[in-house]
């Protein structure tokens, strides 16, 4: 696709989050799908993540909502074949109910999970604190302002994407400033979105995947800019614990407790700007780096 016919990020995105419900009434539920465009071809994971959310639910009676989400990716999807999402009428409960999912390209599995849903609970309530001192995201520099003067074709992931990122203590697009195994990322949707609470948590989980392995980059002094390196998300794991907008600012905090055989793994926390925790998240993902020498 030359630059010129370049969809507009948010539009793209939009799409493919525009479920098609076939009508299917078997065994399962079937959707169709479309893909967000992307430079290397590859379907992004946060998409399939998001597509998986308001595929399962569809099922679902509107006064429950997802709080939980365990999933596989089983194979790399191609943007240029549409996806179908069936879902599977596990059980409900008089509290819960819980939804398998699994995506499809020309028959093959790329992605596979399981989600839980809930009645809303005044149950117990408390959370985990969020960093104090941050500088606000309006005053930490944007993806254009730190890599737009690199070749398209290596940033466009970045800066033609719904979502904006503001990395506190630096991004490690071309160096790493300093290598642990932690990071903070302000994020948001460039877009103003309506008052659906099913696609705001979708989007999170959207955001969720696209800096979350980071961390363990960051942890071993590898930006993304090194030649002959191979990441990938082998699963994913999310927790919504309360209501919030993905088009206003989060405070995505990344920590990444082990690395070994070619894994790394890493979790998060979401913060509303408020302190709110919004959700938690754990990934595992494949990274080679190639050996120098």
């Amino acid at each position: 696709m030359a630059d010129t016919e370049q969809p507009d990020p948010f539009q793209s995105m939009a799409a493919a989050l525009d479920l098609v419900d076939t009508g299917a009434r078997t065994d399962e539920d079937i959707f169709t799908a479309s893909n967000q465009w992307m430079t290397h071809g590859r379907v992004f994971g946060g998409q399939v993540l998001a597509q998986t959310v308001l595929a399962a639910s569809r099922t679902i009676a509107p006064d429950r909502a997802i709080h939980s989400l365990h999933g596989y990716f089983l194979r790399p999807g191609d943007t240029t074949k549409p996806i179908t999402l069936a879902v599977d009428r596990i059980h409900d409960g008089r509290s819960f109910s819980t939804r398998r999912t699994q995506a499809y390209q020309e028959g093959l599995p790329i992605f596979s999970a399981i989600a839980s849903f809930q009645d809303e609970d005044p149950g117990l309530d408390h959370q985990a604190t969020m960093p104090e001192g941050l500088p606000d995201p309006e005053s930490l520099p944007s993806v254009s302002d730190i890599i737009g003067q690199y070749p398209r074709s290596a940033t466009a992931f970045w800066t033609e994407n719904a979502f904006d990122f503001r990395h506190v203590h630096g991004p490690i697009y071309v160096d790493v400033p300093e290598p642990v195994a932690r990071q903070t990322v302000w994020v948001r949707c460039r877009t103003e979105l309506p008052d659906d609470p099913v696609l705001h948590r979708a989007l999170f989980a959207y955001a969720s995947d696209y800096t979350l392995l980071e961390s363990v980059m960051r942890r071993h002094g590898v930006p993304w800019a090194t030649r002959g390196l191979k990441i990938a998300s082998l699963d994913h794991a999310m927790w919504w614990h309360r209501p919030a907008r993905a088009d206003e600012w989060f405070c995505y905090v990344q920590e990444s407790p082990n690395a070994i055989g070619g894994r790394g793994l890493a979790t998060g926390r979401m913060f509303a700007r408020d302190g709110r925790l919004i959700a938690s998240t754990a990934q595992e993902g494949m990274l080679r780096v190639p050996t120098v020498g």
